[in-house]
């Protein structure tokens, strides 16, 4: 990384083990192959449960070709972003010289100075999570984050971001957290988002505790109408919005 930033590094603790799991991609719809088991990933979820109608106002506005490099700009970008901060919490050399890579390099810089200076240790980096039977995806970050254990996700934005444009980001977060805590019996209490611009404006947007579980509240809503949309057995929402009702030691 850029040698004007001295951060101390982050120390790997290995008190979870997590699963090596293949994803696969057909028309626009991932699934991770976790146990012999396929399972909707998270993101996949999210968008066909979403409203579209802002979206398509604005390819409406701005063109469907303009969009369509809009969006792609972006999500290269995102990207190599990650790749930089992967590589850094990994502790291994990287550098990416091509047009995309000198514009991420920067961004990546900002969330490792700000959004990574209260993280103590961490526990997996770019890491599978799934819910038996349910869903699974892959998260940015599993660490400790000022004294609680944390799901992180890193993203990258063409301008800074109001809570109410991000919805998905949280009910994201709270998928991995419910799934972390079900396979490994932990107990995440936060949700840090980290959001980096072009021209390096640095957001962050945290859900803890109660918060958080409002959130798993709402994920399970959309988990639930994603199931009757591909006319899948109901999950058990009831049941499940039990469980996480109880207080774990």
């Amino acid at each position: 990384m850029s040698t004007t930033i001295k951060l101390k590094k982050m120390k790997k603790n290995n008190k979870y083990t997590y699963v090596h799991a293949s994803s696969t991609t057909y028309q626009g719809a991932r699934t991770y192959d976790v146990h012999g088991i396929r399972l909707p990933s998270v993101t996949t979820i999210l968008a066909k449960t979403k409203d579209q109608a802002y979206l398509t106002k604005w390819k409406n506005k701005v063109g469907h070709e303009e969009a369509e490099r809009i969006k792609n700009l972006s999500s290269k970008r995102g990207t190599a972003m990650h790749k930089f901060i992967e590589k850094y919490i990994q502790k291994s050399g990287y550098e990416d010289l091509t047009e995309i890579g000198v514009a991420a390099k920067p961004m990546a810089e900002k969330i490792i100075e700000i959004g990574l200076t209260p993280v103590s240790e961490y526990y997996g980096s770019e890491i599978t999570l799934y819910y038996p039977g349910l869903y699974a995806g892959s998260t940015d970050l599993v660490c400790m984050h000022n004294d609680m254990e944390t799901i992180v996700d890193f993203k990258q934005a063409n301008r800074p971001k109001k809570e109410e444009w991000i919805e998905d980001y949280f009910l994201q977060i709270a998928a991995y957290a419910m799934a972390h805590d079900e396979v490994h019996r932990s107990r995440i209490r936060q949700g840090v988002i980290m959001i980096a611009t072009p021209d390096l404006y640095y957001q962050e947007f945290k859900i803890q505790d109660a918060e958080l579980k409002r959130w798993k509240h709402k994920w399970l809503a959309r988990l639930d109408e994603y199931h009757e949309m591909m006319r899948e057995p109901t999950i058990n929402e009831k049941e499940l919005l039990n469980e996480f009702e109880k207080d774990k030691t």
